[in-house]
């Protein structure tokens, strides 16, 4: 007859006593089991620590992610506030370079004005344009402007009388070697007239009085006295003839 022989297999018996004493509980734990518990402890610490690694750089990765997405909110309302601003500078500078148009507009219209005002403005019209003939009797024209003799010699009759060409002031009345009479009258116009008399005459006016186109200046006592008859302008002597034939 053949034994079998049986193995013992070692355990751990873990006893419960009630303190009742009714119930008692006994387990038994393979001893392998025991032996591989402090394995499962490593793994379960192992797989704990790793996941309180992941969660940590999970984390730091969801902070990193919130500052950037914060500092991206702040951006994109900078750049948002800066796009108002130039909205509104746009408009503003549109506004100024309509302004300024219309301006230059109105400035150009004004100038444009001005110039067909003095178009037509003919300047023989203004009362101090020494236009008039100077002389108002009979006379006889003895000879014309030129470069040598800037005036122009007349030959007038007695009962005339010498007149102003236009408004203006008498700046001087005097007499030298040649001239018996010398008058001077400045025109706001930038003329100068002079009436340069040969013999004497009857003087009507005096220097510093202001006169009128037309107002005597000299009464011609003599026939044949000789009236010499200058027009300055800008300080330069002019042909008379071509400002008297621009009064008509």
């Amino acid at each position: 007859m053949n034994h079998q022989r049986h193995k013992r297999k070692e355990s751990l018996s873990v006893l419960l006593i009630s303190n009742t004493g009714r119930e008692n509980r006994q387990f038994n734990i393979p001893l392998p089991a025991l032996r591989l518990l402090p394995v499962l402890l490593l793994i379960l610490l192992a797989v704990t620590g790793w996941l309180a690694y992941e969660f940590s750089v999970n984390q730091k990765v969801q902070s990193a992610l919130h500052t950037q997405l914060t500092a991206q909110e702040e951006l994109v309302q900078q750049l948002t506030q800066e796009k108002e601003q130039l909205s509104t500078d746009k408009q503003t500078l549109s506004d100024e370079n309509a302004s300024l148009r219309q301006q230059i507009e109105e400035a150009k219209a004004a100038e444009e004005e001005a110039a067909k005002e003095e178009e037509t403005v003919d300047p023989s019209e203004d009362p101090a344009f020494p236009g008039r003939y100077p002389y108002s009797g009979a006379s006889v024209l003895l000879s014309s402007y030129t470069e040598e003799q800037p005036y122009l010699a007349i030959s007038a009759y007695s009962g005339g009388t010498v007149i102003a060409a236009g408004d203006g002031t008498v700046t001087a009345s005097a007499s030298d070697d040649i001239y018996s009479h010398i008058i001077e009258i400045t025109h706001a116009t930038g003329y100068k007239t002079r009436y340069l008399c040969h013999q004497n005459a009857d003087v009507s006016i005096e220097e510093g009085a202001e006169v009128h186109a037309g107002d005597v200046l000299l009464t011609i006592t003599s026939d044949e006295t000789q009236l010499d008859y200058q027009i300055i302008y800008e300080d330069a002597p002019i042909d008379p003839l071509s400002v008297i034939d621009a009064r008509g």
